[in-house]
């Protein structure tokens, strides 16, 4: 592995040019894709193997059209207190507007009076106009949610109180500020690291370039696959913090070889053979992480997963071929200007320059690195508890689907969604949709069954279809849609009927959906686990060492979600990060940072354990390999995960909650992973350990390839060949 990526560095510098000619016309081509091919679209939602998928299956075949995925809104009037919508004041209002949306726009399906469909509430306090559409949300064109906007307006300033709601309003996701904040930190911490313009730039023009092709390829994929419209934020997200981590380990481990005396050629030859190894073995984690989310069958969440994993193999090659071309064009001014004059003053004597070469100066982490060996154990007890405490809130873990009821009370869609809970009742906004496979006597039977339980504050008769062989009953519940008593009503519907009754609507689906994300962790946790386990078995050549790395990980994730509960289901600081309204977790949440914080867990225990081995396997003790690892690792990982943390951090500012709460979650995540378990627990388990963290059964060392991360082969190669390679390096 080694000695192949050696010489693939030493062939991108020598051919910089071709190289970077070939992947700027990848994100010339991507690019142009992208413009040309149809905006995307929502997703198409389904869970296949459950009852609601099947009832809505059966539904599309006994009802077509009824369940079409084109967007609906809901104009809610509200009459002032002591008057009516039914006042003929009022229904002259309510009907003009009714008349406005059916000449607003040439996408809509339908507009149902509320006077003739009884969307009127008892206490005739409240009535809501219904509007069908022909497309989706993303669909729907500027015109089309502006005329619905300005008839809401427009009924606004005559005596009633009108809020519009449904999905016809919304749009993609905001990109907020936030994220060119990330960006910006990540380079103010690249050029304090690296004390150069130019080596702090290499990794934000490499990431940038990587996220350029990689979500330009999922735009101009998006209809074709049923991406989404969240895919490509989501893509950028992970790849943009991906792509700056594999750019910097690279340009650090070359800046250290120029710093030994190397020529560039070899310096960049090295840096990609050593640096470049543990990058393909930490994106291989990353992407074994998201591919697994497949395992969950979902297809939303297994394109999510594909599309991210995708843009991470970008990032990696990236950083193994187009890294070592720019630092070809880059010369001297990857290192930093005293760097570059002590190098002149030493030219010809091997002088080593730069941070990385004083190692007879302890720098921060060579002496945290002491300071654990010395206190192993309180170390070890400080960050365990610590981050159990944080994780407490994740045993109040509860998990559900956004809908308007989850928006702030300052849009219109949270109004109009409280208006009709006020009017109708707390289960108006999530009505069960019964659907019947079977006869008129069969559907009325249902019908009976149901009202026996409790828990419903409407039964509608049973609407056959037009054959006869099926039928639709709509139940609202008395609670709201996310409520226990709610959730018991599906159940005992289920309960109390046959097999060919099935219960579906937005209500089933996120119930349905919250026990198969259940059902998918432990699976999904052995999958991707136990392929990691395997994977840093073959890395680091040890059985305890990605065991501890494993359940470091578990420690992190699970107080990440504890962070998670406080914030958006508890409110705890929640103003501070932009929550207006608490909720539910979303029910993709927990197993989606699972598979996606694995893969960033294992980047860092790959990066900074690789040097301690590298260290013990050339003859230091554990302790000493502890400190050596930490000495050229520990600065170069921090600033790997201040950076990420900061990309993450950058999407909390989205005004979509997912997202905001998906980079809420990985930045706590990278946080707590980064500087509690990888440079705190890790080091203070491998000294208790000493010896014992790098045994491996003879038996399996035998059955084990050698990857040669710790780059042995590639010194004997480097040795052995000599002066032979000489002629061979021919400049650009």
């Amino acid at each position: 592995m080694a000695t192949f990526l050696y010489k693939l560095g030493r062939s991108a510098f020598r051919r910089r040019r071709l190289v970077a000619l070939l992947w700027v016309a990848l994100l010339a081509l991507a690019g142009v894709g992208a413009a040309t091919a149809p905006a995307a679209t929502s997703s198409s939602f389904s869970i296949p193997g459950t009852e609601a998928q099947r009832a809505f299956d059966l539904l599309e075949e006994r009802f077509p059209g009824a369940g079409a995925d084109g967007a609906t809104a809901r104009i809610v009037f509200k009459a002032p207190e002591g008057r009516k919508v039914t006042d003929p004041a009022h229904k002259a209002v309510v009907e003009e507007t009714v008349a406005a949306l059916k000449s607003g726009s040439d996408q809509i399906v339908s507009v149902a009076d509320p006077y003739t469909t009884q969307a009127v509430s008892q206490n005739g306090s409240t009535a809501y106009v219904s509007v069908a559409y022909k497309v989706n949300a993303m669909e729907l064109t500027d015109g089309t949610r502006e005329a619905l906007k300005q008839a809401g307006e427009q009924a606004q300033g005559k005596g009633l109180t009108v809020e519009v709601g449904g999905d016809a309003l919304q749009t993609m996701p905001e990109t907020g500020a936030g994220e060119i904040v990330g960006v910006v930190i990540a380079g103010i911490v690249l050029v304090i690291t690296f004390g150069s313009l130019v080596a702090a730039g290499l990794p934000l023009l490499t990431a940038i370039i990587g996220v350029g092709i990689g979500v330009s390829s999922i735009t101009a994929l998006a209809n074709v696959l049923d991406l989404g419209s969240t895919t490509s934020t989501l893509a950028m997200m992970i790849g943009l913090a991906v792509g700056i981590d594999y750019a910097l380990f690279i340009v650090s481990r070359y800046r250290a070889e120029l710093a030994e005396g190397r020529d560039k050629e070899e310096a960049a030859g090295r840096a990609t053979g050593t640096a470049g190894s543990a990058v393909v073995f930490a994106g291989l984690t990353v992407v074994i992480a998201l591919v697994g989310l497949a395992v969950v069958n979902i297809p939303m969440l297994t394109k999510m997963g594909f599309a991210a994993a995708g843009t991470v193999v970008i990032a990696v090659l990236i950083a193994l071929t187009l890294i070592p071309a720019l630092l070809g064009f880059a010369g001297d001014k990857v290192l930093g200007r005293k760097q570059r004059k002590g190098a002149e003053a030493g030219a010809g004597e091997g002088a080593a320059t730069g941070e990385e070469a004083k190692e007879g100066k302890p720098n921060g982490g060579t002496r945290w690195a002491r300071f654990v060996i010395r206190r192993p154990v309180l170390v070890l007890l400080v960050g365990v508890l610590g981050l159990g405490a944080i994780a407490v809130p994740a045993a109040s873990l509860e998990m559900g689907l956004p809908d308007d009821g989850a928006k702030p009370v300052s849009t219109s869609e949270r109004r109009a969604y409280d208006m009709l809970s006020d009017g109708f009742g707390p289960g108006f906004n999530g009505p069960l949709l019964v659907v019947v496979d079977g006869d008129k006597a069969t559907a009325d039977k249902t019908v009976s069954a149901i009202k026996k339980l409790e828990g419903w504050a409407a039964v509608t008769p049973a609407t056959p279809n037009k054959a006869g062989d099926a039928a639709m009953i709509t139940v609202v519940p008395k609670d709201r849609p996310s409520s226990v008593a709610t959730e018991n009503l599906v159940h005992d519907i289920r309960g109390a009927t046959g097999d060919d009754v099935l219960v579906t609507g937005a209500t089933a689906m996120n119930i349905d959906f919250s026990q198969k994300m259940n059902d998918a962790l432990v699976p999904y946790l052995a999958l991707v686990v136990g392929l990691a386990f395997l994977l840093l078995t073959l890395v680091f050549r040890s059985v305890l060492v990605p065991l501890k790395a494993a359940l470091g990980f578990l420690l992190s994730v699970v107080a990440a979600l504890g962070a998670v509960v406080a914030v958006f289901q508890w409110g705890w600081l929640g103003s501070l990060f932009g929550v207006e309204q608490t909720g539910p977790i979303m029910s993709m949440m927990p197993i989606f940072m699972v598979g996606v914080v694995f893969g960033l867990a294992m980047d860092y225990e790959v990066f900074l354990v690789t040097r301690m081995r590298e260290a013990y396997v050339h003859g230091e003790r554990p302790g000493e390999a502890i400190v050596t690892g930490f000495r050229h690792s520990a600065r170069v990982v921090t600033a790997a995960a201040v950076i990420m943390i900061a990309v993450f951090s950058g999407f909390i500012g989205m005004t979509d909650q997912m997202i905001k709460m998906i980079g809420f979650g990985l930045a706590v995540a990278v946080l707590f992973d980064a500087f509690v378990v990888r440079m705190a627990i890790v080091p203070a388990v491998l000294a208790l350990l000493g010896h014992k963290a790098w045994w491996l059964p003879k038996w399996l060392d035998r059955l084990l390839p050698n990857v040669d991360v710790e780059g042995e082969g590639l010194a004997k190669h480097v040795d052995g060949a000599g002066s032979e390679e000489k002629p061979d390096l021919v400049k650009v």
